[in-house]
């Protein structure tokens, strides 16, 4: 009984059910689409008022404000360099098991119908662009859209104002305490249609695609799925025992955050119940408000490995041969435009089209080759990209000795209590417990 009521039992079974429905009822399945999308949304709406009352609350309760500088440029170095060994992975991989190689495709000959949607977005991406996108129109701007960046920025401006009030800015901090559990609490209720909402998910992908519609695109797929399992087990699993705990034990512990995300094909729905439980890992508030909201749109691993395969893809395909100096100006483009199409729709496939504008020498038309596939593909880089970031907030914490070394393995060895109940509720209490604590 207390297996069924486990929120991962339920997910796991939802999951599998939408494979099942949109499999063998693809048309009944196309039609469960509101489904998921209703489940996105609803989590959406909570994205901007958690991440608002967590960095404001985690600023102004640090002691040490002269250390934020500090742990922001540390933060951007690992983001910076995860991000290049992504590229490189991707590029290793493509060239090693080349699955466009023998397609032979004439560009010309390729239907563009449906790529001017990412086409138009990818002409927004520009470096300039980018930066005055953080700054919001107006204050309640910021909130409207449930963007993470504009977000952070009015947070942090914000935290940085209670703290320098002291006493005088603390009834307003009272009040974002109240706010944060409150707002904490509605994301647990939600948090009980995640099944409903993976398997609407899954089941219109399937439907929609089908399992069998793959034919010679599969190696491709499948190449992805590889390089991502590489940066995952063999990258992450390398800092995780450098830092002294185990990447399998994290990765067991977020497992239901996992298949909400692969049954969605986004991190936007468990990034408020990521920050939950990353605080009961014993990592400070402060440091994992500021770090994973960050990573959300400057640590997009999963994206950085597919846009650097799928461009030499299309490249293979077209039997376009790329100099040295070619491939070294697509990647540092792409390191740029990795980051810029965080929080735009479809992001992994915008960013590849800004690049591929950029630089003239694969053409765009190619994009026609992945579309029918980049939902099945989009699973890959959501899961990896989620990986990253939690290993990197761990990892920053550690470092910046805000994390509680025992409360971390306890929980991990499943020797604490998890952050939620059976019921899945949150306790904000627990919160506090675990990130209050004071180093000697």
């Amino acid at each position: 009984m207390k297996v069924i009521k486990s929120l991962y039992f339920q997910i796991l079974c939802a999951v599998l059910l939408g494979v099942v429905v949109g499999h063998f009822w693809a048309q009944q399945a196309i039609a469960l689409k509101p489904l998921g999308d209703a489940f996105i949304k609803l989590i959406k709406m909570m994205i901007a008022p958690v991440v608002f009352c967590t960095i404001v609350t985690g600023i102004a309760g640090m002691s040490d404000k002269r250390s934020l500088g500090r742990l922001l440029s540390k933060t951007m170095l690992l983001f910076l360099g995860l991000t290049v060994i992504s590229l490189i992975i991707g590029l290793v991989a493509v060239y090693l098991f080349k699955p466009g190689a023998g397609m032979n495709i004439d560009p010309s000959q390729l239907s563009t119908a449906g790529l001017s949607q990412y086409t138009e977005s990818a002409a927004k991406l520009g470096v300039v662009e980018f930066f005055m996108h953080i700054i919001p129109e107006t204050f309640i701007g910021a909130f409207s859209k449930g963007e993470v960046l504009p977000v952070l920025f009015i947070a942090v401006l914000c935290g940085f104002a209670l703290s320098s009030l002291g006493e005088r800015g603390k009834p307003v901090l009272d009040v974002l305490e109240a706010a944060s559990q409150m707002v904490f609490k509605i994301f647990s209720y939600l948090m009980r249609f995640a099944p409903i909402g993976a398997f609407g998910a899954l089941a219109f992908t399937v439907g929609q695609y089908g399992i069998t519609s793959l034919g010679s695109l599969a190696k491709l797929i499948m190449t992805l799925y590889i390089a991502c399992g590489f940066f995952v087990f063999v990258v992450l699993g390398s800092i995780c025992r450098a830092h002294g705990f185990s990447l399998w034990k994290l990765l067991r512990y977020l497992r239901e955050e996992f298949l909400v995300v692969l049954g969605t094909s986004s991190t936007e729905p468990v990034m408020p119940r990521m920050l939950e439980k990353l605080q009961a890992l014993g990592c400070k508030k402060g440091v994992v408000g500021l770090v994973l909201p960050t990573g959300y749109s400057f640590n997009l691993d999963g994206t950085a490995i597919y846009l650097s395969l799928a461009a030499i893809f299309i490249a293979q395909a077209c039997n376009i041969e790329l100099t040295f100096t070619q491939t070294l100006t697509m990647l540092a483009i792409m390191l740029l435009s990795s980051k810029g199409a965080a929080g735009v729709t479809g992001s992994g496939f915008v960013a590849l089209a800004s690049t591929l504008t950029v630089i003239h020498d694969i053409p765009l038309a190619g994009l026609a080759l992945l579309i029918g596939i980049d939902r099945f593909m989009s699973e890959a880089r959501a899961l990896t990209s989620l990986a990253s970031n939690a290993v990197a907030t761990v990892v920053i914490s550690i470092s910046e000795n805000a994390c509680d070394r025992q409360v971390l393995l306890d929980t991990l060895d499943g020797k604490a209590p998890t952050p939620l109940a059976e019921d899945q509720a949150w306790e904000p209490v627990e919160i506090a417990r675990h990130s209050e604590y004071r180093h000697p």
